[in-house]
């Protein structure tokens, strides 16, 4: 039985986050980095200064304790001293517990990878402010010409934001539009099914169960979200389902899976080879951990080697080879055709952590792309401050149109968020959720300077006291999940890497309206107690060395969830469910309601415009994915395999009756993903398959599946 906290719970304290953070107070602070290395910039641009790089460490504390799943009977390569030094000539401890890749392999980009090209500055560095307000005006009046229905030379659906070319009920992208708002328009979505039956070789056995019309195989380790367009579902795994005769089960690859529809037959599989570099850049069994973006015959997504695919999604069917890349290794049908190829690793230098991952966005032909660009296998270098962290390219043909280095020196870890596109007050925005913990804006279209993306705001989402102490014992987070735009505000969770486990969290919602350093607060230093002093990755505020807060006049702030507004349980204290933890989720918001799930297991339910917390309750396991609202209800998964169904509404009484969900149904093993809608349907992955629900009869008939 599950908890509900509203004004009848009980608090139930967690002694083990006290204990990791008591013992992260002993954490070693960062070697500080050296100074004097010009920054790159793009061809042709001019020499400027860059905000924020001095007095910035380039490296982080080590980290420990991030051991990923292995498969079976896999052992970790044994463990050697690292090499490679801090940047003061400081040589990093020894991770205990992170296994290393194999001796000879190497250290930051793969064999052959060629020499990185001049790399852009970040955004931060300034740019004419009369020529940005000249050329943000040119924007407004295009928009206002656009709306007014006069002829603008914008693309009106990079105006809006529109997918051509799919279907209304489709969900050709994660959270289904460049909002990002998991929120499908439907009727009829059932809160009974029945997983049914499984053979000895994991095949869903046809017509068994209740409610569910198909089930398809996917590999071992499933984290990616189902993608729907025109006829066919799209999901990113591992390697484990062997599809290809080609790559039998037993090789390990990131795999995006193509279905029908219909009855959830096979159709191709796209295959990423492991990186000759090891787990640093390409964890072992992780797969394709994003999810694509469709639109007409194109897709476009994110594989584990750090590249960026176009794909037809005909794939071979349509008896084409789409280029201009053309060298598959051959054209059978189930293979997938690869449309264009672009290389962050090769062409921008960057070093991923672990993996790629980004849920790719696109307004016209634009499309956006976090590069995953973080720290070394030691967890203090970060190999490469000045690749980009976030790319904008032609959707059509793969050219770099602007590329920003925002975050720098100030990566944390991984950066593994997803951009969100939105036209707010006549200014079409891209939102990058960054490695640094801090979400930026920038103006969404070709315009840039010297080849940087025209900053328009960006906010710290940490406390300016917090610190980052490695193997999540800090109180210094990432930012994983996705921003949202709802009602013209910007709602965003901070949290880290699942494998740092449990923490403090922070919920905010933001004014995107505003311009320039919109945080909370800013720190200043006793030495010059007028002028804001720069971030400072490991602790923005050290009080100790003279540094000091106020709060911001031009804070964006329009509320912040910690801790609840008040005492929901009547017992005297603010308590474990009546906090926010640290979250993987993006928050998912209808009729003013707004939903998100915790790394802690807690589903909360707020007011979006206020803040105010009407509800709480524990899943009593891990949740990674986010919610779903649709046809009245609520639904959200968790680590133990439960989908929960609440109504939608802000009465615990009615989102719960007795307390408990309307339905909790156990999925056979762990949902990490998100469920999502499209033409009626319902669909769900679990690790290992992924599953169609509907109102009606199983269907007896077919073979889906087998």
């Amino acid at each position: 039985m599950k908890r509900l906290f509203t004004n009848c719970t009980c608090w139930c304290p967690v002694l083990l986050a006290f204990v990791l953070l008591w013992a992260g107070g002993c954490q070693q602070q960062q070697p500080s980095a050296s100074q004097g290395e010009p920054t790159p910039q793009a061809p042709g641009a001019q020499p400027q200064a860059t905000e924020g790089s001095q007095g910035q460490p380039a490296s982080a504390p080590q980290e420990a304790g991030e051991e990923k799943p292995q498969a079976p009977g896999q052992k970790s390569p044994p463990k050697a001293a690292p090499e490679k030094s801090s940047p003061d000539g400081e040589k990093p401890t020894q991770t205990p517990d992170k296994p290393q890749k194999p001796k000879g392999e190497p250290k930051s980009k793969p064999e052959g990878q060629a020499k990185p090209k001049p790399q852009v500055v970040p955004a931060s560095a300034k740019a004419g402010a009369a020529d940005v307000e000249a050329i943000l005006a040119r924007v407004r009046k295009q928009y206002q010409n656009y709306k007014s229905g006069n002829p603008t030379s914008i693309d009106p659906d990079q105006i809006a934001g529109k997918l051509v070319g799919v279907k209304p009920d489709d969900w050709p992208q994660w959270g289904g539009t460049s909002i990002r708002n998991n929120t499908p328009q439907v009727e009829h979505l059932p809160t009974e099914w029945d997983i049914g039956e499984f053979d000895e070789q994991g095949n869903w056995v046809p017509g068994s169960g209740k409610n569910i019309l198909w089930v398809a195989k996917l590999g071992s380790q499933t984290y990616g979200n189902p993608v729907i367009a025109n006829g066919q579902v799209y999901v990113g795994t591992n390697n484990g389902a062997g599809y290809l005769k080609r790559y039998p089960a037993t090789v390990d690859l990131g795999c995006l899976l193509a279905f029908r529809v219909s009855d959830g037959k096979f159709l191709w599989q796209h295959s990423s080879e492991k990186l000759p570099s090891g787990r640093v850049h390409d964890w072992p069994l992780q797969g394709i951990c994003c999810a694509p973006l469709v639109e007409g015959d194109r897709l476009w997504f994110v594989t584990s080697r750090g590249e960026v695919r176009c794909l037809d999604t005909q794939g071979f069917y349509d008896g084409e080879n789409d280029g201009p890349f053309t060298d598959e290794p051959n054209q059978n049908k189930d293979e997938a055709d690869v449309v264009w190829v672009f290389d962050m690793m090769r062409e921008l230098g960057i070093s991923q952590h672990n993996m790629c991952s980004c849920s790719v966005t696109a307004a016209g032909d634009l499309l956006f792309v976090n590069t995953s660009n973080g720290v070394d296998e030691s967890h203090i270098n970060i190999p490469a401050p000045k690749a980009p962290s976030f790319i904008c390219l032609e959707k059509k043909t793969g050219k770099l149109v602007w590329a920003d280095s925002s975050p720098g020196l100030n990566i944390l870890h991984g950066q593994w968020s997803s951009p969100t596109y939105a036209v707010i007050e006549g200014v079409p925005q891209i939102l990058f959720a960054a490695g640094d913990g801090w979400l930026y804006s920038f103006l969404a279209t070709r315009d840039n300077i010297d080849g940087r993306p025209i900053l328009l705001w960006k906010f710290d989402c940490n406390p300016k006291k917090s610190k980052w102490i490695l193997g999540g014992r800090g109180t210094r987070n990432n930012l994983i999940g996705t921003p949202v735009v709802y009602k013209n505000r910007v709602y965003i969770a901070v949290g880290q890497d699942p494998e740092h486990g449990e923490g403090e969290g922070h919920l905010w919602c933001i004014d995107p309206t505003k311009r320039g350093d919109v945080s909370p607060q800013l720190v200043y230093n006793s030495s010059d107690p007028d002028k804001p002093i720069p971030h400072k990755r490991i602790q923005a505020c050290e009080p100790e060395k003279g540094d000091f807060v106020r709060d911001n006049p031009n804070s964006a702030a329009i509320w912040h969830y910690a801790v609840a507004d008040r005492d929901l349980d009547d017992d005297g204290e603010i308590g474990f469910a009546e906090t926010m933890h640290r979250s993987c989720g993006t928050v998912a918001i209808k009729d003013d309601l707004l939903f998100i799930a915790d790394f802690s297991g807690l589903f909360h339910c707020l007011d979006a415009n206020t803040g105010k917390v009407h509800w709480t309750y524990d899943m009593l396991a891990a949740a990674w994915g986010s919610p779903l609202i649709a046809d009245g209800k609520v639904y959200i998964g968790d680590e133990d395999g439960d989908v929960a169904v609440f109504r939608l509404s802000a009465d615990p009484e009615v989102a719960m009756p007795d307390g408990q969900p309307l339905a909790e149904i156990n999925m056979g093993n762990s949902v990490y993903s998100t469920p999502v809608v499209a033409g009626g349907v319902l669909y769900i992955s679990n690790k290992t398959h992924l599953f169609a629900i509907a109102e009606r009869p199983p269907q007896k008939d077919k073979t889906a599946g087998q």
